[in-house]
């Protein structure tokens, strides 16, 4: 296999291509669209999402010290893009795109309804890198669509059709390919 190279970059794809909700002190609220994310810890659990400061929402997260992450799927792929390239200064995104708020458990930025996973999100850390400040949080509750639970209480995640962002496009992701650890499982 030939390989050329490339201009550095990020191009580590697929990403998931995700809608985070935040709120300010005064209850002014709003969506982003976001690629840059993605788990630190499983034990405590926390994540972070990388946000340029020029963006419209970052003084809310700054400020608040909260967002929530809300996973996408097939079905909200427009509602994602437009969430990612309107300014929540000059539109309200939840209208335009007819989502739904609902109330969290934990933070006062709202779910968005329509996705199957909201991930709530205290800040414990702002990383200035460059381009972007990156929040670092614990999670602090998970809300998780009933629709995709079934009769033993196990979440089928795969059901939801999630999306992808991959070096400028969305991608559908449903089809298994293995479960983990299934190179080295005994037959």
């Amino acid at each position: 296999m030939s390989k050329r190279e490339f201009k550095p970059g990020n191009m580590l794809y697929p990403l998931p291509a995700v809608m985070v909700s935040c709120a300010d002190r005064e209850g002014n609220d709003n969506i982003l669209t976001i690629a840059w994310t993605g788990t630190i810890c499983s034990d405590p659990p926390m994540v972070y999402i990388s946000v340029r400061p020029e963006r419209h929402s970052y003084s809310m997260i700054r400020e608040s010290g909260e967002f929530v992450i809300n996973l996408t799927t097939r079905d909200l792929a427009f509602a994602t893009d437009f969430c990612g390239v309107r300014s929540g200064s000059k539109v309200d995104k939840w209208d335009e795109m007819k989502l739904t708020r609902e109330p969290a458990r934990v933070v006062k930025a709202p779910l968005i309804a329509e996705c199957p996973v909201n991930i709530e999100c205290q800040v414990t850390q702002v990383v200035p890198l460059g381009s972007h400040d990156m929040f670092m949080a614990k999670v602090v509750s998970v809300s998780v669509d009933e629709a995709y639970m079934d009769a033993d209480n196990k979440f089928h995640m795969a059901d939801a059709n999630l999306m992808a962002y991959v070096h400028g496009e969305y991608y559908g992701m449903d089809e298994w390919l293995g479960r983990f650890g299934y190179s080295v499982r005994k037959k």
